[in-house]
């Protein structure tokens, strides 16, 4: 059953790397091809890169209104990332998961365990790996968006990352992007028809008994 019914009940994607191992690019490839994947856009405390656009891309908030929002429980999770801190906002989300529609989160390892201990049966996680550190350097190098203290520090970052590729359903190592974003497409769409997904099965199955 699709979810527009209502019938299948929405789950929380969520994908994980260190920078530069393509969640992002991979994220934008699923969402192509899935216009009911809604993108859970997060908060962060970071400055805009050239070109983001505040509530498209991040909402942008300073230090003090995101401790604010922290404090009122407004994130569903929140981290300190790189000197940023990055959250999801919680309404939001719930919204979306109450209509039977499914969330995209692009979320680092701390915010993926916060979202395991509140909704672990509403969670299917992927970590993805780089085929090696020295690629993931070439990657973020390649991409010109950071200055070489804040490479250097997103290299330093990248294995504490990878340490908690375990605590994960899933993960791919991200050799060849298409490659990975068909084997993405392939968890989604099983992970969609799992059983404990789809509510309805037991009405339906209980109509099929031929002796009720």
């Amino acid at each position: 059953m699709s979810s527009e019914d209502g019938r299948r009940r929405g789950l929380l994607f969520v994908i994980s790397s260190p920078s530069g191992a393509g969640k992002t690019t991979l994220s934008n490839r699923l969402r192509q091809n899935h216009d009911d994947l809604e993108l859970s856009i997060s908060a962060t405390t970071r400055p805009p890169r050239p070109g983001e656009v505040d509530g498209v891309d991040y909402f942008f908030m300073t230090e003090d209104d995101f401790k604010k929002h922290a404090r009122r429980d407004y994130f569903y999770e929140w981290a300190k990332v790189h000197g940023h801190r990055y959250g999801t906002p919680r309404t939001p989300v719930l919204e979306t998961l109450a209509t039977g529609r499914d969330v995209l989160l692009d979320i680092d390892w701390q915010g993926a365990q916060q979202l395991l201990l509140e909704r672990d049966s509403d969670v299917v996680s992927v970590f993805i790996l780089p085929p090696s550190m020295r690629e993931l350097e070439m990657r973020l190098r390649k991409r010109a968006q950071d200055s070489e203290d804040v490479i250097q520090s997103r290299l330093t970052g990248a294995w504490k990352e990878i340490t908690h590729w375990a605590e994960y359903h899933y993960v791919l190592v991200n050799e060849d992007v298409d490659r990975t974003a068909a084997d993405l497409e392939s968890i989604l769409r099983a992970e969609r028809l799992s059983r404990v997904r789809q509510p309805w099965l037991s009405d339906f199955v209980r109509k099929l008994n031929p002796e009720r």
